[in-house]
């Protein structure tokens, strides 16, 4: 597990909201829990199937947490497995990569390159 990149499941109005404001605040649920959910790439095809069901307009962001530095806490979560959470807002600068959740012939998530 790469502990400098992380991906953030986004809805199209949330990217959309990123790019022109440089930066997001969170999702309803970041701004209930107090940070900012994050996923490594063997955590995103799960978050994407929970979390994200049914939704189409979906998007991702490849999130570079070495830029983040303290804001990034590793915490238990879903199945006691440790996840990235941002407790802060997620700069544009810090996004390395974006694009739509694209899923193979298997269903699986395909990552978008960093």
């Amino acid at each position: 597990m790469s502990d400098t990149v992380a991906y953030k499941i986004l809805t199209g109005e949330q990217l959309e909201r990123l790019l022109s404001d440089r930066v997001f605040t969170g999702a309803p649920v970041d701004l209930a829990d107090g940070y900012i959910h994050m996923s490594t790439a063997d955590q995103a095809q799960e978050t994407l199937d929970k979390h994200f069901a049914g939704q189409t307009g979906l998007a991702i962001a490849v999130v570079d947490l070495g830029v983040l530095g303290d804001a990034v806490k590793w915490e238990v979560s879903r199945g006691g497995a440790l996840f990235p959470h941002i407790y802060a807002d997620l700069p544009l600068s810090a996004v390395l990569a974006h694009g739509p959740v694209v899923r193979g012939d298997d269903g699986k998530l395909i990552l978008p390159p960093a």
